[in-house]
């Protein structure tokens, strides 16, 4: 393992990220307001990934490849919060029915791998647990180029049974079977950006631990994510600047910038060999003393 490796897992440090993937023939993000549709900008069509989707894959991942001890998820599929909390409380609590938020902060940052790197709101009448802001935030990701949303009719080979034996305009049978439809973009490259911040770090526990598995869950959750929907989703790039102070040797725009993904020459692009990603060689970075970059995937 190298000493640039290991710095990504350094807590006492900031470290801004740059992460890219792509999906084709799949929707990565449908909106609810716009009957599941690849989420777009309206103006420019490129296509929006939520950080909320980018952190649920994480929570997945986690709860797969760990999901025990200090790694639980708080925020699951299918279940209430009220239960979850209510499961420290109670194994934590020692009898306490009302303990202090303090305490009952630091239960669930302990227990749960999402409370302690993205926070959550969990001042409720019932088990409060105040608010917890977490050290690990990210942006919408947004396509390079705009997106062609398709919407296609698919139709499966069962059938209800008020659908059988339906005739068309003409009196002809129409036992076609389920109708239905699918939402999908043919090919799209996304970017999101990620801050760190160790003052909130040192709030919540996060350790090298927690933060070396957000990076591992960042590079492998598309592959414990499948689905027909979805299509085929990647990373393809991540690449990690780790400043050598607290606060930071530089703004984060300014190394953002250093990682270039042009839109692409193609009329069409259809794979992400049609990009022309260009970024600094890894190591420090010249003429921004104090930081250092590390791509973890690229």
């Amino acid at each position: 393992m190298t000493s640039a490796t290991i710095s990504t897992t350094d807590v006492s440090r900031r470290h801004d990220f740059v992460l890219l993937f792509d999906v084709r023939d799949g929707n990565p993000n449908g909106d609810p307001d716009a009957g599941n549709l690849p989420r777009v900008d309206p103006e420019t069509m490129q296509g929006l990934v939520t950080d909320v989707a980018i952190k649920r894959k994480v929570r997945d991942f986690v709860d797969m490849s760990h999901g025990e001890g200090r790694f639980k998820v708080y925020v699951q599929h299918g279940q209430f919060l009220t239960n979850r909390r209510k499961m420290v409380f109670e194994e934590r609590g020692n009898g306490d029915a009302a303990p202090s938020v303090g305490d009952a902060q630091s239960w669930m940052c302990e227990e749960f791998f999402d409370v302690r790197m993205f926070g959550a709101v969990m001042s409720m009448t019932e088990r409060n647990a105040g608010q917890v802001r977490g050290p690990m935030q990210l942006t919408f990701a947004r396509s390079i180029d705009p997106i062609v949303p398709l919407d296609a009719s698919i139709v499966g080979p069962a059938q209800n049974e008020r659908d059988v034996n339906r005739e068309d305009a003409e009196g002809q049978a129409t036992n076609y079977g389920t109708m239905g439809r699918k939402s999908t973009v043919p090919y799209g490259l996304y970017r999101a950006h990620g801050f760190f911040n160790p003052h909130f770090a040192e709030k919540t526990g996060v350790d090298g631990e927690d933060l070396g598995l957000f990076w591992n869950a960042l590079e492998m959750m598309w592959d414990v994510d499948r689905s027909a929907s979805r299509g085929e989703m990647a990373c393809r790039g991540l690449y990690v600047f780790s400043h050598e102070s607290k606060l930071g040797n530089a703004a984060a725009h300014r190394l953002f910038d250093l990682i270039q993904t042009p839109p692409s020459a193609s009329d069409a692009p259809r794979s992400f060999s049609d990009y022309a990603v260009a970024g600094p060689a890894d190591g420090p970075i010249e003429g921004i003393p104090g930081v250092t970059l590390t791509t973890l995937v690229g």
